[in-house]
């Protein structure tokens, strides 16, 4: 070969190999909300996704608690740098809603995308409470989980209580609690976190009994709050007794009070199934937990327990390309051996009836009946229109409302009936306030 032949065949390599350059992978920025363990989920998973293609990277970001994320985003929206993806708890759904342009509905996203996408493949007890009220789903569910009762069973045993039949209704809880506490829990029979979402919105679910007008919100968000009677006055009514003994003690307006359940305080105490992790790793006792009670005079109680934990939203104004890497990335989420391993080593709900029809084929709840006891919840029946969940605008900052109330009413500076009255009242007050803001 020449020495010009070889020049331009050098020419030409070089040539071919700059017209051919390595394709960017396209970016996917991931805003979220989990901590210590739930965040090496997150990021395991986009490791996982990044590593089984070349064209898309999802890089997920830790923005603080689920409001500072849901605030993070709004801010970043309107200053038009949103992320492609940002998960939100699901206080915030109505708010993400009434955002004009800065969502884009996971069904249409799916659609254009070309992914494989069955809303009827979903438990509908999840996608329920992410969808509109034509079952058009708006955001994907992640991490979901519902209320359950976890109880001490040593302690059980040791109050002469039947450790392997926990308390079904809340006067045999009731009983139970006196029972322990007379056993040496002195300091609490039982106990709660969250307190609004397990003695208003879990509460009024369980017993087919409306928090609001408009299907609990789902049909309008001109909705009037409606819990200051029936059961949930009854309710709060036997809190407030038996809070003057300790045979019920409260925790906090949160789960900031979770660790009186693990350290032995408090032997009866009603919280989100996402406590497992947390109850697995630190508590020195043998547990279990129950679907949570209910009274026996409701008519068709128990109904269905409603979802807690948050959901993805896709954020609007994306580029197509970067809508298809999310929507390859929701297909990954979707798939059903993930969905499996996602559950039964985090406890987090499988969102699909197919991943959670292999784990109950499986028999993996016969040794950890425990991880589906909220699903059993969920589907414990049809939802109907009081118990699909809530969909209230300015939610966060209405629940705050609710537990001054709740918590005047347990100091004893206001009747059960009082306290109802104003959060029901104050509730609405701040509903109309979202009314003349949302969407602008």
């Amino acid at each position: 070969m020449t020495v010009k032949s070889r020049i331009l065949m050098s020419v030409a390599a070089f040539v071919l190999g700059g017209a051919a350059p390595a394709l960017a992978q396209t970016e996917i920025q991931w805003w979220h909300a989990m901590t210590g363990a739930n965040n090496d989920v997150v990021v395991k998973l986009a490791e996982e996704f990044n590593a089984s293609q070349k064209d898309f990277k999802v890089v997920p970001a830790y923005k603080g608690s689920y409001a500072d994320t849901l605030n993070a985003g709004i801010a970043a929206f309107r200053a038009g740098n949103a992320p492609h993806i940002m998960q939100v708890f699901e206080v915030g759904t109505a708010t993400m809603m009434s955002a004009k342009g800065a969502i884009k509905p996971v069904q249409d996203l799916m659609k254009e995308a070309g992914e494989t996408f069955d809303p009827k493949s979903y438990l509908p007890a999840i996608t329920g409470y992410y969808s509109t009220t034509k079952g058009e789903m708006l955001s994907f569910p992640f991490n979901s989980s519902s209320a359950v009762m976890w109880y001490n069973k040593d302690a059980f045993k040791k109050a002469g209580l039947n450790a392997d039949a926990p308390p079904k209704t809340w006067p045999e809880v009731f009983d139970a609690a006196k029972k322990l506490k007379a056993a040496g829990y002195d300091k609490c029979g039982f106990s709660n976190g969250w307190v609004t979402w397990v003695n208003i919105e879990q509460l009024g679910a369980w017993h087919n009994e409306p928090v609001g007008t408009k299907s609990n919100g789902f049909d309008g968000f001109d909705t009037e709050f409606v819990f200051n009677k029936g059961v949930f006055l009854k309710h709060l009514t036997n809190l407030v007794e038996m809070q003057k003994d300790k045979t019920y003690d409260y925790s906090g307006r949160t789960n900031t009070g979770e660790g009186r359940f693990t350290s032995g305080e408090c032997p009866i105490f009603l919280t989100s199934s996402a406590f497992f992790g947390n109850v697995r790793a630190n508590a020195k006792f043998e547990w279990a937990n129950a679907p949570m009670p209910y009274y026996p005079d409701a008519a068709g109680a128990p109904q269905n327990s409603i979802i807690g934990g948050a959901s993805l939203w896709v954020m609007g104004g994306k580029k197509a390309d970067e809508y298809k890497g999310v929507a390859k990335f929701f297909s990954f989420l979707s798939n059903v051996d993930r969905q499996v391993k996602l559950h039964t080593e985090s406890g987090y709900l499988p969102i699909t009836k197919a991943a959670y029809e292999k784990v109950k084929a499986s028999g993996f709840y016969k040794d950890k009946p425990f991880l589906e006891t909220p699903l059993l919840s969920l589907n414990n029946k049809a939802p109907t229109d009081n118990s699909r969940g809530v969909r209230f605008g300015s939610l966060v900052q209405i629940r705050d409302i609710w537990a001054e109330e709740i918590e005047a009413a347990l100091n004893g500076q206001k009747t059960p009936k009082a306290a109802l009255d104003a959060a029901t009242a104050r509730g609405n007050q701040t509903l109309r306030q979202f009314e003349r803001t949302a969407g602008r």
